[in-house]
């Protein structure tokens, strides 16, 4: 979740990129870097960590008088947190900034290495700057090089790039990434990736659409589509910086579940390959001599563990076991040196699971961590790690990293499946078919939205909730019930359908309501049996499926996928949204509930 600042103007050039990159802060990142282009010249600096190292850098440099500038802040995606791999990327007399996934850079990298193009870092990005210039040395003129080159890139992307074959224009790029230009009555032009930076300086602003590509100077923004040039239509500026950074969304939560179809992309990203599944930095030989998994987390991070038990067992066929990490730490646990120890963590500063990371060190097992937040202490204390590239989260309850962390353990299950022989090449390329469907899975439907927050005024009072379901919806209900009490403050309860008859079917009544998770792929008729007996009891049901189904009291008409991972990450969009609505018809905080903390540091 990178941020992007630009500027055209006359004021100091570095004061307005870092305040600008200050302002994208909440978005997440682990480097930062920014370039000049003045007078001809260009200067750059970098840094890794915090932006306070970046200002250090930056200290005895000015920059007064007319100018280009860009700045960046980087989330890693591709390569590790290094000055190398920040941003800005450089060429030979031109430097881009870009946020998103290049998802041909392998190809047009590879294309660009055999004319004889050195690269510096392992980032995607870094092939833009390159390609840009080639267009050049084969007689474009600068815009039609950047044209040609916006041609070539297939994936998501904001892109800023200045060059000094054209040391007055900043030429920009977009798609499926947000970008903004702005400007005002002094004849400045300025660029971001959120409102935030721009307010107290732009007037107006363009929040410009996919595919759309142009240049600006002063005194001119350029805009143009598909070849042609379009008008350019601005827009007055939000003049809220907390407004801003939630993006015109009531609440970051509510954002942030509207992310999750975008950062699912960025999960999936360069991991699932045409015939393999590809871990950065995880060679096939680590996996070796594993018999068994311990998967150990808290909270959220137990739940997507538990959900995925079950792909480890039945597509991986390896011995799963789940634990929670506050427990875990007490049982005097055997651990056996076979066992791949896995923990998740959003912040990878969870304190419980930290601990239980250590004494699996100790035992000298093999660790793994899935993580939202690099460099963290789990990160650097595991042998290997798979980032969740979900951005920074600031709703305490968690929603993009429950749905990454699935995402990248169904990830992990099939790269251990093929090393296992456990599925043969059909099965995976149906599976990796299935996978590329999740970021259009995990979109919001406006319609279901609207209908859940028309259904949340019926569901403010009475004694509790049940979210049943059954196998990998079981975990998806214990989830569900997790966000209601966290923002809701209402009791609520996860449970397996088929154990509702075993005594807590006792406290079914009119006041008692149940969230049936009824997905048609798997195991409906088992759930719609034990629905039925809750029914039966009086007990008030929202069903969520594809299939009508008459005694629920209100229902919720899921699309109905064939496959039950889609089913799920559907499911968990529409218990989001439930908590998230009935939590704001009782007018709480959503975002930052009572009592919780966004990284439990503690025991």
């Amino acid at each position: 979740m990178c941020g992007i600042v630009g500027y055209i103007g006359e004021r100091e050039k570095k004061e307005f990129i870092l305040n600008g990159l200050k302002e994208l802060e909440y978005r997440g990142y682990d480097s930062a870097g920014l370039a000049v282009l003045k007078d001809g010249e260009i200067t750059h600096f970098k840094a890794v960590g915090k932006l306070e190292n970046l200002v250090e850098k930056t200290k005895n440099f000015k920059s007064e008088g007319f100018g280009l500038a860009i700045g960046h802040t980087r989330w890693a995606t591709h390569g590790k947190p290094t000055e190398l791999n920040a941003h800005p990327h450089l060429g030979e007399f031109s430097y881009v900034i870009h946020n998103g996934i290049i998802e041909n850079y392998q190809e047009l990298k590879k294309e660009l290495q055999e004319k004889g193009v050195n690269f510096i870092s392992q980032t995607d990005s870094e092939v833009i700057v390159h390609l840009f210039e080639e267009n050049l040395k084969n007689g474009k003129e600068p815009f039609e090089a950047f044209e040609e080159t916006i041609k070539l890139l297939k994936g998501a992307y904001a892109i800023l790039l200045i060059t000094k074959a054209d040391p007055k224009k900043i030429f920009f790029a977009k798609n499926l990434v947000p970008l903004i230009v702005g400007k005002n009555d002094e004849d400045e032009i300025f660029f971001s990736s959120s409102d935030a930076p721009l307010i107290g300086f732009a007037d107006e602003v363009i929040y410009l659409n996919d595919k759309d590509y142009g240049y600006a100077q002063k005194g001119e923004i350029a805009l143009f589509s598909e070849g042609i040039k379009q008008e350019t239509l601005f827009k007055p500026l939000n003049i809220g910086k907390l407004s801003a950074q939630k993006d015109g969304y009531r609440f970051f939560m509510e954002k942030e579940i509207y992310e999750q179809s975008a950062v699912s992309s960025e999960t999936i990203m360069g991991r699932v390959a045409k015939d393999d599944i590809v871990l950065e930095d995880i060679e096939d030989d680590f996996f070796a001599d594993i018999k068994e998994i311990t998967i150990c987390a808290c909270g959220t991070s137990y739940h997507a563990a538990l959900a995925t038990s079950y792909l480890f067992e039945r597509v991986s066929k390896i011995k799963t076991t789940v634990e929670i990490a506050s427990e875990f730490r007490y049982k005097e646990p055997l651990l056996l040196k076979d066992t791949l120890f896995v923990v998740i963590s959003q912040s990878g500063e969870t304190a419980d699971t930290l601990q239980a990371l250590k004494m699996a060190k100790e035992a000298g097992l093999k660790t793994l961590s899935i993580c939202n937040v690099d460099n963290s202490s789990i990160v650097r204390l595991s042998d290997k790690t798979l980032l969740t590239r979900a951005g920074i989260e600031k709703g305490v309850a968690s929603t993009k990293a429950f749905t990454t962390q699935v995402l990248l353990l169904w990830i992990l299950s099939l790269k251990l499946a093929l090393l296992r022989g456990a599925i043969d090449k059909e099965y995976f390329h149906k599976e990796r078919k299935i996978i590329s469907k999740v970021p259009e899975v995990l979109k919001v439907d406006e319609k279901i939205h609207e209908k859940i927050r028309r259904l949340s005024k019926r569901y403010l009072h009475g004694h509790g909730f049940f979210f049943i379901g059954r196998d990998i919806f079981f975990p998806l209900a214990l989830e569900g019930a997790l966000k209601l009490k966290e923002i809701s403050y209402l009791h609520a309860e996860g449970y397996p359908a088929g154990e509702m008859k075993h005594g807590p079917i006792a406290l079914a009544d009119s006041e008692l309501f149940t969230v049936a998770l009824m997905p048609k792929s798997l195991l409906y008729d088992k759930v719609k049996s034990n629905v039925e007996e809750l029914s039966a009891r009086d007990a008030t049901i929202l069903a969520l499926s594809p299939l009508e189904f008459e005694i629920a009291d209100d229902f919720i008409k899921t699309k109905g996928y064939d496959h039950p991972m889609l089913e799920f990450f559907e499911m968990s969009v529409i218990v989001q949204l439930l908590a998230l609505e009935i939590s704001v018809r009782l007018g709480n905080d959503v975002d930052m509930p009572r009592n919780l903390a966004k990284s439990v540091t503690v025991e």
